[in-house]
């Protein structure tokens, strides 16, 4: 062929030869940005990846996830516990409103010396006992300011409660929304890709033949990788997703050490 089109060729090979170092620059220095959070002697040691794939799941439960985020939350959890003591505070001081009783019992010793009388000594030993039976007439408004304020707490810890729900069904609506959106761009990215690799195999091959010239074959492959790429993307937007789904729910276990979590 002519040599502009060995010239381009060259200048299109050059220029991804430069994509390829910058790119094994940035994974060199994010395996020392790692090596060194975990604290390693050797910065420049190897990591070995058991597996670089990733496999998003797909058949995810929006009913069973917000389940289980109610179940295992755990800023909800102690939200109702604190209503569960709000309310123990309430019946505490509602308690008063009715009579009390309290008994007594106590056993002693007591003895008496004298200097004057026939009697030098007097002791006594025994056990005494009573039962008393009162109640709360008025003391002040104090008792139902109690009440009040716990009533008002309680109401309080209701609302609480309701912001966190609410909270979490935000997030969960919005994180559903994204891993659905993203399950849709994922499938659709690879029938592009099938396609964009059909397309550079016949680009490929007209060129062989002479009937298709070095900028629309490299158009070809252009849109081969940046198909690659946007799958890639979608891919991994999709499994943080679901990531942030199960992390939400409490079932992060299952993707974390789904052997484990099976044993249970």
């Amino acid at each position: 062929m002519s040599r502009l089109d060995f010239q381009q060729a060259r200048v299109d090979f050059n220029s991804d030869s430069s994509t390829v170092l910058n790119q094994l620059e940035v994974v060199h220095t994010s395996r020392i940005r790692l090596n060194e959070l975990m604290a390693l002697d050797n910065v420049e040691e190897q990591i070995l990846l058991k597996d670089s794939l990733i496999h998003p799941n797909p058949f995810l439960d929006e009913v069973e996830l917000w389940q289980n985020t109610l179940a295992t939350n755990s800023a909800l959890l102690i939200a109702q516990k604190n209503r569960t003591l709000s309310e123990i505070d309430y019946k505490k001081a509602r308690s008063r409103n009715y009579p009390y009783v309290r008994l007594n019992a106590g056993y002693g010793y007591t003895a008496n010396w004298y200097d004057n009388n026939n009697i030098d000594m007097q002791h006594r030993l025994g056990l005494n006992y009573g039962l008393t039976v009162g109640i709360n007439v008025f003391d002040g408004f104090n008792r139902r300011r109690e009440q009040r304020n716990a009533r008002i707490e309680i109401e309080n810890k209701d609302l609480r409660i309701q912001e966190l729900e609410l909270s979490l069904r935000a997030d969960m609506s919005n994180l559903w929304m994204a891993y659905q959106n993203n399950l849709d761009l994922w499938g659709l990215e690879k029938e592009n890709l099938i396609t964009a690799q059909e397309n550079y195999n016949i680009a490929l091959d007209r060129y062989k033949l002479g009937d298709l010239s070095g900028i629309e074959l490299r158009e070809a492959q252009n849109n081969l990788l940046q198909a690659e790429e946007r799958q890639s993307i979608a891919e991994y937007a999709t499994k943080l997703c679901e990531i942030s789904l199960l992390q939400l729910s409490g079932k992060i276990l299952t993707f974390l050490n789904p052997e484990v979590n099976a044993s249970y």
